[in-house]
């Protein structure tokens, strides 16, 4: 039988192993990050490049704030997202999550009458909500990431339309204001979704680089035993993380409903495939213990400006949604690649 000083000195040799191998897999990763963002950054100037020469209508002011408004979105699915991925999870929930959160608001500030404050809490609370019920699925349930989110995926967008009853939620008549929250400018010429999207960039680099919660999303995607083992309760620090990547999902909820000035129950199909190939894009790896918020931003402008790009071209619907699989897919193989690589 081990003593207690037996003990102690196991797992101050744990914790030395995983600090020295942390340190070194951080450095070999810094120099794929800032190669990788090298690489995102100049898909997008291309990108940019190709449409605006393609089109004179893209480079114009109106377009380039509309480009901004819909990265405003896919940008703040794309952060929260980038926490979860990091941890070698994934959450299929965020786009019909988003949707269930915009219903929430609008039943809070048009149905119920509050606030516009407090239907916004609301709204970000819902998504809080949904990262818990996921967290709490994932560890203590022992569900696959997959197959809890896409569940989740199912029932946020069924209550979203039991919530509303099938019909969209305006917000015209009861708090005129509550479009100035995506439209609105404080900043000439920069909507304010974009200023938010922005302001969450920030939070987002902060706590993944310099707190306790994004040491452990680290730590957890690099070796969640060996986490565990070091005496870190990787359930309870799972489920945080799946909470912090909710609220992301509740505001873009509220950024949304602002900018349609309405509730639409059915609008969050497809962006959760937008957000994750927007954050693997960015350099964010699918297997866990890699990615950044600086590339998931980019990833987010990429996946914009492609779609933007391809609408200002006339490319019909269908078409749009094979260009788009197809990014994905090469994302993911190129994902796989490195990580073979890696290996």
């Amino acid at each position: 039988m081990s003593t207690p000083q037996e003990h102690g000195s196991t797992t101050t040799v744990i914790q030395q192993a995983v600090t020295e191998n942390t340190d070194k897999r951080d450095i070999a990763g810094a120099l794929k990050r800032q190669l990788q963002q090298s690489l995102a950054f100049g898909t997008l100037v291309v990108l940019v490049v190709f449409f605006a020469i393609a089109s004179p209508s893209f480079l114009t002011f109106s377009n380039i704030a509309s480009v901004l408004l819909s990265t405003a979105v896919i940008g703040i699915l794309a952060l929260g997202t980038t926490f979860v991925i990091i941890t070698g999870g994934i959450d299929l929930s965020i786009g019909t999550g988003m949707a269930l959160c915009a219903v929430m608001t609008g039943v809070f500030v048009t149905n119920m009458g509050l606030p516009v404050w407090v239907g916004v809490i609301g709204g970000i609370l819902t998504g809080v909500l949904m990262g818990l019920v996921n967290g709490v699925n994932i560890t203590f349930l022992r569900l696959p990431p997959f197959i809890a989110t896409l569940a989740m995926m199912m029932i946020a967008g069924g209550l979203a339309l039991v919530i509303s009853g099938v019909a969209p939620i305006y917000f015209s008549t009861s708090a005129p204001d509550f479009k100035k929250i995506a439209l609105g400018v404080i900043i000439p010429g920069i909507p304010n979704a974009v200023l938010i999207t922005a302001l969450l960039a920030v939070i987002g680099y902060i706590v993944l680089s310099k707190t306790l919660l994004g040491r452990y999303t680290f730590a957890i995607g690099s070796n969640e035993e060996a986490t565990r083992l070091s005496g870190v309760n990787t359930r309870r620090w799972t489920i945080f993380i799946y909470m912090f990547a909710g609220a992301f999902t509740g505001v873009a909820g509220v950024i949304i409903a602002s900018r349609l000035d309405s509730a639409q129950p059915q609008i969050g199909t497809g962006y959760e495939l937008q957000a994750i190939a927007a954050v693997i894009i960015g350099g964010t790896s699918l297997l866990g213990g890699r990615g950044s918020i600086l590339g998931t931003v980019i990833g987010a402008l990429i996946m914009s400006v492609l779609v933007n790009g391809l609408r200002i071209m006339s490319i019909q619907t269908e078409w749009q949604n094979i260009v788009i699989g197809v990014v994905v897919l090469l994302a993911v193989f190129f994902d796989s690649l490195r990580n073979r690589q890696r290996n």
